[in-house]
């Protein structure tokens, strides 16, 4: 017995179980430790947002009291921001038409190109980014369509690009919020989730619709089924909250970029800036000395004194009775330069109110606030009713945007929301939804005050817009599969948290370059437009489905197709991209500092850094830290690269 050595006790045994199971685990520690970090912190969950300030029921009477004087500040304040948060937007579009706004008309005016579906529909979504607000660019089409100048079948592309171009403004909302990695990722898709709905429905509705009409005959139908006459003009809603202060800042006229839309020689040298807020109109008759006799109004009211002719016709003549009261009324500065100063103003308010406004729902949505206020938005009635919040939710954004008179301002709103994590990504895409159809009833109600002989194409312009957006939410929402916009939002709003600057590339490409690309190849003709766009598309169909093909069925591919390593790895991955721009920040970040002399406190900070990085134990520290690091990076790309084999 004494042979088999000293006697075990439990607790040794126990340790040297333990300690088995310590020189076991490295094989599996890594993949396991992968995939449970993967499970337990998924990026698009909704953070908890902890009350750390002191429980209600601690406080003193004194506490309680300041504690609601505090909360009712707050409120104030939110609301004072979130007004000028929606005034700052408003005058934002007004900077952009003093910025582009003519130049919109005139690429409006040009119907030779307007014949090509993709280069209306390209030139709808520039005309939007140069005005930005899609509601003066689908004013713009419907006077052109009045006057005879663009039938409303070449006008369907263009309201479709306008349905784009209008959610640029969410998008450039959620650059504001890319100091946090996580809260951009929710924010970008928050945002970009309204932008997909956007591409993919006119992905699949342009070409249905250049094929069969579909719209065009449909809205047809619905306006010749029913005997409209003219009604009322949209209400104003909350513009007669905003007014007071967007129009003692600036004022415009509206008709001007019509005019320029619709060939008036004249509107070219008139100022958008409006100087006289009322006026006044009188038409007489009286006569009237034309080129010829075929001008007169009538041969009864036709008469020749020597070698001029005469005619009898109403005359109007317009008296300016009082001057407008905005700011730039009297200012001796041109459009251009007052659209400057109006869009710098607007973007730094924008920008500021947006900050403060996250910062105080940050403070006010803590503890028990926030969780009813995350349990109301975004909980789903128990089965079999779960499908309807979604539908609720629709109603809800076509409500608000209705209310606000602007799909821009309602989800600019609410992408901030998504940042911080009180509406998911999931509810956010039904708000979006609805937001596009609350922006199209302020449209139909407004084409409703047409005159009698343009309601009927005005009136069916904006059914087209309305319908356009139906038909989107029929293809993109009922079934849960087919909602990709959620899932291709994710996966940017993943991209663009790992490389911020991404983002920035994103609305470049997606809202400029590719727009001004199609419509550079549409001005040389149909033949260099599917000369070039046909090849570029046919590689882009390829390359998605082969993407499709190695995430789900690998097998069903050859092994050279299995992964892009075959290919330059700037190709395929970003992360060279990245390395480029560090190298660039890097650069520019150095050249600043060299023009900048260092101060006293500068110079010790660096003297004290100097003798820290010299310190042995830090130095080494360091380099072991680099170390492992490296080493985790080269286990997780065996690992995937022996999972995606």
């Amino acid at each position: 017995m004494d042979s088999l050595g000293p006697p075990q006790t439990m607790e040794t045994v126990n340790n040297r179980k333990l300690g088995e199971e310590s020189q076991a685990s490295p094989a599996e520690s890594t993949v396991d430790l992968i995939d449970e970090q993967k499970m337990e912190t998924d990026p698009w969950d909704l953070p908890e947002l902890t009350d750390s300030g002191v429980p209600w029921s601690a406080l003193d009477t004194k506490g309680k009291v300041l504690r609601v004087v505090m909360s009712v500040g707050r409120i104030c304040l939110l609301v004072g921001f979130l007004y000028m948060f929606i005034c700052s937007l408003d005058i934002l579009s007004s900077a952009f038409q003093l910025v582009g706004g003519k130049a919109a008309g005139d690429i409006l005016q040009d119907n030779s190109i307007l014949s090509n579906p993709l280069a209306g529909l390209v030139i709808g979504v520039l005309v939007t980014l140069l005005v930005q607000s899609s509601s003066t660019s689908s004013s713009i089409v419907v006077s052109m369509v009045s006057s005879g100048l663009l039938t409303v079948q070449l006008a369907v592309p263009i309201i479709m690009g306008t349905n784009i171009g209008t959610s640029v403004t969410n998008t450039l909302v959620a650059m504001t919020q890319a100091g946090d990695r996580n809260t951009f990722r929710r924010a970008f898709a928050g945002a970009t989730v309204h932008d997909f709905f956007n591409w993919l429905s006119v992905l699949v509705l342009l070409p249905v619709e250049v094929a069969t009409g579909y719209l065009y005959k449909v809205t047809k139908l619905i306006i010749d089924s029913f005997n409209i006459e003219s009604g009322e003009a949209a209400p104003a809603l909350l513009n007669v909250i905003t007014d007071p202060l967007t129009e003692s800042i600036i004022q415009l006229d509206e008709t001007v970029l019509s005019q320029i839309a619709i060939g008036n020689p004249e509107a070219r040298n008139m100022s958008l800036i409006k100087e006289w807020c009322k006026t006044f109109t009188n038409t007489t008759l009286m006569n009237v000395t034309v080129p010829g006799p075929e001008n007169c109004t009538s041969p009864t009211l036709c008469w020749f004194d020597g070698n001029q002719t005469i005619t009898l016709s109403n005359v109007s003549v317009t008296y300016n009775l009082e001057k407008c009261k905005h700011l730039f009324v009297d200012a001796p500065l041109s459009d251009l330069a007052v659209g400057l100063i109006l869009l710098a103003l607007s973007l730094l308010v924008l920008c500021s109110c947006l900050v403060l406004i996250v910062k105080l729902l940050n403070s006010m949505l803590k503890g028990q606030v926030a969780g009813i206020i995350k349990k109301i938005l975004n909980t789903d009635f128990p089965f079999p009713f779960g499908w309807i919040v979604g539908y609720i939710a629709i109603l809800v954004g076509a409500g608000m945007t209705f209310v606000v008179q602007s799909s821009s301002v309602f989800t600019s709103a609410i992408t901030p929301l998504v940042g911080i994590g009180v509406i998911s990504i999931e509810r956010a895409y039904p708000l979006s939804l609805g937001s596009n159809i609350g922006t199209t009833t302020t449209a139909i109600l407004a084409a409703m005050a047409s005159p009698g002989d343009t309601l009927g194409n005005a009136l069916q312009i904006a059914l087209v817009h309305f319908l356009f957006n139906i038909t989107g939410i029929a293809l993109w929402y009922p079934i849960p599969f087919t909602r990709i916009p959620i899932r291709l939002a994710k996966g940017l709003g993943s991209i663009t948290a790992k490389y911020r600057w991404f983002a920035a590339v994103y609305i470049i490409c997606c809202f400029f370059f590719l727009p001004l690309f199609v419509f550079g190849l549409s001005l040389a003709g149909w033949q260099a437009l599917v000369g070039v766009g046909a090849p570029l598309l046919g590689l882009l169909i390829i390359i998605v489905i082969i993407n499709v093909l190695q995430k789900h069925k690998p097998g069903c591919l050859p092994a050279a197709l299995r992964s892009w390593d075959f290919l330059p790895l700037w190709t395929h991955s970003l992360a060279p991209w990245d390395k480029v721009v560090d190298v660039f920040v890097t650069k520019c970040c150095c050249c600043c500092k060299c023009c900048q002399l260092p101060t006293h406190e500068e110079t010790e900070q660096t003297k004290s850094h100097k003798e820290a990085y010299d310190n042995p134990v830090m130095v080494t520290e360091r380099e072991v830290e680099k170390e492992l690091n490296s080493k985790i990076d080269k286990i997780e790309l065996e690992i995937l690269k022996m999972t995606r084999f």
